[in-house]
């Protein structure tokens, strides 16, 4: 492919000094680390002296990753466990160290709340009594609700609160 640019290999002191770079634009789990310094790294062996100088200093801890990440997820987008459970498997985090920290973002935590605070933000300016009698309304809602990470029994609690329509669907129902 003409013009397309080959990053340089980087020995183990450069490799040191990109880590720092990626990690001070933004947090990485050690997995995404570890992808991206597999991309630059000259040696195997590099890789792994870099990443366990990171955390030596405390720069990689995917427990601490991802308790600042579920808990941001939750308070700046209000999204649901499963959401937040999903993006952490997608960086790479052990299903255990994610369980775990889903679980203290959201301890004592309402997902009704939650929910309801969703769908005040996503249809602001609209009467949700009125838009949810229509069918495709309620099951868009419903769908963009499970998306978010909300369980299915409480996103239809919160919806029969606006549409009767929500009473005849049942949790295990594709909608």
């Amino acid at each position: 492919m003409a013009g397309r640019r080959v990053p340089k290999k980087l020995n183990e002191t450069e490799l040191w000094d990109y880590a720092l770079r990626i990690l001070g634009r933004r947090a990485h789990s050690i997995g995404e680390l570890k992808q991206k310094l597999a991309a630059r790294a000259e040696s195997r062996p590099d890789i792994d002296t870099t990443l366990e100088k990171l955390r030596q200093y405390g720069f990689a801890d995917d427990r601490k990753f991802s308790e600042a990440f579920a808990g941001s997820r939750l308070q700046n987008q209000g999204f649901g466990r499963m959401r937040i459970l999903h993006e952490l498997r997608s960086k790479r985090i052990s299903p255990a160290i994610a369980a775990k920290a889903v679980e203290k973002a959201f301890d004592g935590t309402d997902e009704l709340q939650l929910i309801q605070n969703f769908l005040d933000r996503k249809y602001r300016g609209k009467d949700l009594k009125k838009f949810l009698q229509e069918e495709k309304n309620l099951a868009s809602t419903y769908r963009r609700l499970r998306v978010a990470g909300f369980s299915s029994a409480a996103s239809l609690r919160v919806l029969k609160r606006y549409s009767q329509r929500a009473d005849g669907w049942d949790e295990g129902a594709e909608i």
